[in-house]
């Protein structure tokens, strides 16, 4: 068999099926693969390669015990923001650098039920908060199309994984557009599940309201099939949702599988590709800001949705302007709160001091890095006795207002598309001096998760040899819908095949 690291999770499944490849064997190439790569690309904080090879042996077993499963005996990355017990999570930051959990992630021990291998821990933007990965404590990852820029954030380390056959598949974490923007960067499929779809239990909190886990794939096949397996209710989690959890992987075949509470979707397909399909195209999304390269593929993909049988409709979302303000306020002051819990007492870094003041000021200032003292910084001002109601209150208000034209224009038409990030990957170093500039990065990404929506990043072409994401969201829990049309589009095109020549990266 020719390089087994290049197969997507389903091929590679095949093979396992058929016997033609152990997953000993694969998690071989893979670890093999990872010190060959890795050092340029510096995707891994850690590879759990004792345990990658116990899980595959035990896979395996399991398999030669007639056991069958398309996840079982299969590698992945995991974003280190997931628990796992006895592996150290350190969230990207100093502050638990050497934290090591009593337990596990909902999303992890569901994986580790249908029997995939873990690799390693991924790098991120400390505590999910950035959009480079250069806000890691340890160190930046660069992007597999070019290593001197960045794979976007915070999930970055989990999408360059992927797009280097680091890994078969990755979890990564959405707050703003932290799995969708990176895709987009690198070249790979990134889904966010509708908020609540699944558990949050065992990952660090960032913004409570907003955080969601989603895989980061080769393909949509594979996207569908992760989050299959890690989707639905958690007694551990008050905001996970007991919606029974269709099958994905069967929903992208036209006319089959459970299509969720909006199941209108299953009749556009057929013969006709996505005939009857009415596809939503926000004008605030086309608009300046966009750099004219990525508008042409964008363009271009929906030209190719319009092929298959879909109507384009022009739709308004007139608060989109304003998202990226009420994002950082919302999610700075529950951050806030969140990291209320690192004071130097009951885990993670603990500093010196006389007292307990000066104990806890230590800690968090060596602990926390520029970007989440800032953060810190923000949302407590904006919770504080007498900016409360001029800041987050009227924040909360606008989310409020994003969520109901995105409801409105899911009324007009069945999902929405248009870019997932404004540009292609940009230089190691070009915005972290320029906060705002680096916020931007998620001003497509982020109204879905104001409104709790799925969405989805597939690849739609190349400009200047990077690559370029479409964004398709959709209705709540309606991730069938969204899967199915990003699977015709992905199958009616070659972005989704392409890899990056590392070496030319390296030159």
């Amino acid at each position: 068999m020719d390089d087994p690291t290049r197969l997507s999770v389903v091929d590679a499944a095949r093979a396992l099926r058929a016997g033609e490849l152990t997953s000993v064997a694969l998690t071989e190439a893979y670890l093999e693969r990872i010190a060959a790569v890795d050092p340029a690309v510096r995707a891994y904080l850690c590879v759990t390669a004792d345990v990658a090879r116990a899980e595959a042996a035990a896979a395996d077993a399991r398999r030669a015990a007639g056991e069958d499963g398309l996840l079982l005996g299969i590698p992945y990355a995991l974003k280190d923001l997931f628990t796992v017990e006895g592996v150290t999570t350190t969230a990207g930051s100093r502050m638990l650098a050497d934290y090591v959990p009593p337990d596990t992630a909902t999303a992890v021990r569901r994986l580790q039920a249908a029997g995939a291998v873990l690799l390693g821990k991924t790098n991120m933007d400390e505590f999910a908060m950035g959009s480079s990965t250069e806000n890691s404590a340890f160190f930046p990852t660069r992007n597999p199309w070019d290593l001197a820029r960045v794979p976007g954030g915070s999930s970055g380390g989990s999408a360059a994984a992927v797009a280097a056959d680091l890994a078969a598949f990755a979890l990564g974490t959405d707050t703003g557009g932290s799995i969708r923007q990176p895709a987009s960067l690198c070249g790979v499929v990134g889904l966010k599940p509708t908020y609540g779809r699944v558990s949050r239990y065992g990952m660090v909190a960032f913004a409570s309201s907003l955080d969601q886990a989603g895989p980061l794939t080769k393909d949509v096949a594979d996207a569908a099939l992760v989050l299959g397996t890690i989707a639905g209710l958690d007694p551990a989690d008050p905001t996970s949702d007991a919606r029974e959890v269709p099958d994905y992987l069967a929903a992208l075949d036209e006319g089959h599988g459970d299509h969720g509470d909006h199941g209108d979707l299953g009749g556009h397909a057929g013969s006709a590709g996505l005939a009857g399909l009415r596809v939503g195209v926000p004008r605030q999304y086309l608009a300046e800001g966009l750099a004219d390269d990525v508008r042409e593929r964008v363009e271009a993909a929906i030209d190719t949705l319009v092929g298959l049988g879909a109507t384009r409709i022009a739709v308004d979302l007139p608060h989109a302007p304003y998202a990226v303000a009420a994002y950082y306020l919302v999610a700075t002051a529950e951050a806030s709160a969140n990291l209320a819990r690192y004071d130097g007492v009951r885990y993670g870094h603990s500093a010196a001091g006389e007292d307990v003041g000066t104990r806890l000021r230590r800690t968090r200032d060596e602990g926390f890095g520029p970007e989440v003292k800032r953060r810190i910084m923000l949302g407590t001002y904006a919770l504080s006795s007498g900016y409360y109601d001029a800041y987050y209150r009227r924040a909360t208000e606008v989310r409020a207002l994003i969520r109901g034209d995105l409801d409105a224009a899911l009324a007009a038409c069945d999902v929405l598309v248009g870019p997932t990030a404004p540009t292609t990957a940009f230089p190691l170093g070009e915005k972290t001096g320029d906060p705002l500039a680096m916020y931007l990065n998620d001003i497509y990404t982020i109204p879905a998760n104001l409104a709790g929506h799925p969405g989805i990043s597939v690849p739609c072409g190349l400009a200047d040899g990077l690559p370029v994401g479409l964004q398709i969201v959709g209705r709540p829990f309606d991730e069938a819908g969204v899967l199915r049309v990003a699977h015709h589009y992905t199958k009616a095109t070659a972005w989704q095949a392409l890899r990056p020549d590392l070496a030319l990266a390296a030159s």
